[in-house]
């Protein structure tokens, strides 16, 4: 009933300002049949008004229900929103039109400063300064009791509003949760000097290094990790700092990885409350649950996994209405059956959002007894999960499913090679029995997906993944790329359906849960890479929404030329990052209208959701989503949101740390890299048999002034006209290594090379400088 009254509070919200001051005045809005055409169409500032004031409302479907567009006036509204987007009026975010540089109601901020009189300045953490100015908000004063306390170097889920002032920042904010307090803290290695003085060798290659008087030390060791904190700073010398704590040993197998979880501030000691807790749950029961155990369900994944979370069974469907259709059965590990709502588990959960995997270690969202134990579904085992059956037809298009909670017992534990060699003629003892009953069906089943998935034409990105293996003293012994398999491809696009048919049940059932979403790219990184794209003679049509399938011909085009890893690059740059949010948008790079993350329970705090979602739409028990976490949901997509990034961030932070460890005693040695990234002051390298990234300065380069194009990720020599492009094979010599910081630095050995059009560049960009304008993206760089 709440959520209805709310709906029905939105609706009446949304009526245009133009037909609220009638209703106010008591008069009837007209019928859009019975006015001119003049009167009836709005104006581009009615428009403005409206997104403005109904933020909530303002895809095109809702504007033109608000001012009673029909028919062909649609179109003509559709044409004008697209001419305000083109002219910088608009911008479109998760199908919903805005004006530039807005900001949704949730937002994870960063407090940076304080303003004249005090106040706290903020800016949101994930805004794409590619497409405008990063909003400006000011925290709103706390109330006594309700607004937690925040301050300088804090981030924060708030509220924002819009500022009704018209100096001053864009936006105010009220402050709903501060994210764990950074103290004002310097991670770094403890060294005790020949002449006995300590000082702090800083992690972030931008500290300097820190002085510790021996009363500070706080029993630190040579080749500890520690967090200090600078106590003073003269004019003279170097800072002084105290030691807070002890991290560990920088010499420990583990301590790359221990470095990324200090800095990125990951949760990875779980409370005694959780750990007790997780201790006394015992074994779910057949209470509520549909017998499955007979099922031959079976679980394929990597080799070296601990947890198991999905199970999958297909078979021929026996319908003689849908020859050639198959039956579909994916089965999910049921976490919300020991993970209550509200409970010491399921806060520690939200507060990690999901599980951080390190080459050395996986720090989980949930504790082990959880995660390995009561939930993994282990061969042989009883387990409680929650399951779908799904019905396709020889097309692969889905024609039904259902969800069931069930009690299963899986028939066996496979890896991806170990399930792949036996379709490929090589079974073995155990693989051998399951072959015709079991691998093959499956391997049918993923044909018939196949065909569904070609008719949805989903962007093809193939990118590299690839494995750092350690050797005992957790240094790097080498870097794979593991093969690309069918049995890989055949859980994915199970799993993919699996979280559609999830979206598509809450959707339908008026449950409210959380979307994984995955917008277009935006009309800035659009407009980037056509220009990039005509650089190179391939057209991009202008103004028409693009679809992943334009993607794939763009570069089906270039498969196999001397532009193709180039092109990938770029296409990879022109993406959206997907998140989570109530919001549906659809998305965008599997090409889907709903989505959600349901598959992975044990490792993602998204899927819980879903799961306890679906629990209370089936009223399957009394451990679904209750009305308290529903209303909670955009701040909990705001959240899990922010700690995917920084899961993200961790992970690949160590991967660079691992490698410049392992390339410290190689300098001096030329290896092959590929431009991964060309800016003004520089180029990013790649090196491709490590995975890890070094910079080349643009003033080592050579004598020549350089460019930098950044329509054409490129810098080009203002005298020779030859130049270096992203995605071009190269190579480097290793000249300088931080592997505290990861960071390496590099000379370019190879000679620039002349790049299609690159005078023609260089002359725009002299003209504008002459002209005493600036050309977008060009900087003038000399040695």
């Amino acid at each position: 009933m709440r959520r209805r009254q709310a709906r029905q509070g939105r609706s009446q919200r949304a009526v245009p300002r133009r037909g609220a001051d009638d209703l106010a005045r008591g008069k009837a809005i007209p019928d859009p049949a019975s006015r001119s055409k003049a009167a009836e169409l709005p104006s581009r500032e009615d428009v403005l008004r409206f997104i403005s004031d109904n933020p909530d409302r303002s895809g095109k479907r809702e504007i033109a229900k608000a001012f009673g567009l029909k028919g062909g006036d649609r179109i003509w509204l559709k044409d004008m929103l697209r001419a305000m987007q083109e002219e910088g009026l608009l911008t479109k975010k998760r199908r919903r039109l805005m004006p530039p540089g807005k900001l949704p109601h949730v937002v994870v901020l960063e407090i940076f400063s304080r303003d004249a009189g005090g106040g706290l300045l903020a800016r949101p953490t994930d805004v794409d300064e590619a497409e405008g100015p990063v909003p400006l908000v000011s925290i709103r004063p706390q109330r006594a009791g309700r607004s937690p306390a925040a301050g300088i170097g804090d981030r924060v889920l708030a509220r924002v509003f819009p500022s009704e002032e018209e100096t001053g920042p864009s936006y105010s904010a009220r402050v709903m949760k501060v994210f764990e307090k950074r103290r004002r803290a310097v991670l770094g290695v403890f060294r005790e000097m020949p002449d006995g003085t300590f000082r702090i060798e800083p992690v972030e290659r931008r500290q300097p290094e820190l002085m510790v008087e021996e009363a500070l030390r706080n029993e630190a060791r040579h080749g500890d990790l520690v967090e200090v904190e600078v106590v003073s700073q003269g004019r003279y010398g170097l800072p002084r700092a105290k030691v807070l704590e002890v991290v560990g040993s920088i010499d420990s197998e583990k301590a790359v990885s221990l470095i990324a979880i200090h800095t990125h501030e990951i949760p990875h000691i779980f409370p005694g409350s959780v750990i007790k807790e997780a201790e006394a749950a015992r074994p779910a029961t057949m209470k509520g649950r549909e017998d499955w155990r007979k099922l031959p369900l079976i679980t394929i994944d990597p080799a070296d996994a601990k947890d198991f979370d999905d199970a999958v069974y297909a078979e021929a469907d026996k319908d003689e209405k849908n020859r050639g259709g198959v039956i579909v059965t994916v089965a999910i590990a049921d976490v919300s059956c020991y993970v209550r709502p509200g409970s010491a588990l399921d806060r520690e959960a939200l507060k990690r959002g999901n599980s951080v995997y390190f080459p050395d270690r996986v720090v989980p969202m949930l504790p082990e007894r959880i995660s390995n134990d009561l939930c993994s579904l282990r061969e042989g085992e009883d387990r409680p999960a929650l399951a779908v059956r799904m019905r396709f037809s020889a097309a692969g298009r889905k024609l039904g499913h259902s969800f069931h909670r069930v009690m299963m017992r899986s028939a066996a534990r496979l890896s991806y090679e170990h399930a792949q060699a036996a379709i490929d003629g090589r079974p073995d003892e155990t693989t051998a029995p399951l072959l015709e009953t079991i691998l093959r069906p499956l391997w049918d089943a993923y044909g018939v997906l196949k065909n569904g998935r070609s008719a949805r034409e989903p962007l093809e990105l193939e990118l590299p993944e690839r494995k750092i293996l350690l050797k005992p003293d957790g240094t790097v012994d080498r870097v794979i790329v593991p093969p690309r398999l069918d049995a890989h491809k055949l859980i994915e696009e199970f799993m993919i359906q699996a979280n559609v048919a999830a979206a598509e049940t809450l959707e339908a059932a008026s449950q409210p849960f959380v979307y994984r979403v995955h917008d277009t790219p935006s009309l800035a990184k659009q407009e980037s890479l056509r220009e990039f794209l005509a650089s190179l003679d391939i057209p991009l049509a202008r103004g028409a929404a693009l679809k992943p399938s334009q993607f794939n011909a763009i570069l089906a085009k270039v498969v196999g030329s001397d532009h193709e890893q180039l092109v990938s690059e770029v296409v990879l740059r022109t993406q959206s990052q997907a998140v989570y949010t109530t919001e549906n948008i659809g998305h965008f790079g599997l090409n889907l209208r709903r989505y959600a993350h349901f598959t992975s329970p044990i490792r993602r705090y998204a899927d819980l959701i879903v799961h306890r979602a679906l629990i209370t739409a089936h009223d399957f028990g009394d451990d679904g989503l209750r009305e308290e976490d529903v209303e909670r949901l955009e701040e909990i997509s705001a959240l899990i949101s922010a700690t995917e990034r920084r899961a993200m961030a961790a992970e690949r932070d160590t991967v660079d740390r691992l490698v410049a460890e392992h390339l410290s005693g190689r300098k001096g040695e030329v290896f092959s890299a590929r431009l991964s990234g060309v800016t003004s002051a520089g180029l990013f390298v790649l090196l491709p048999e490590y995975g890890a990234d070094g910079f080349v300065p643009i003033s080592s380069l050579g004598d020549d002034y350089y460019v930098y194009d950044e329509a054409r990720h490129a810098v080009i020599g203002q005298k020779s006209g030859r130049g270096y492009q992203l995605g071009d094979t190269v190579e480097v010599r290793l000249v300088e290594v931080a592997p505290l910081a990861g960071a390496m630095r590099f000379e370019m050995v190879s000679e620039p090379v002349r790049l299609p059009g690159s005078m023609k560049s260089l002359h725009k960009a002299k003209r504008t400088r002459a002209r005493g304008g600036k050309e977008k993206g060009a900087s003038r760089r000399r040695r």
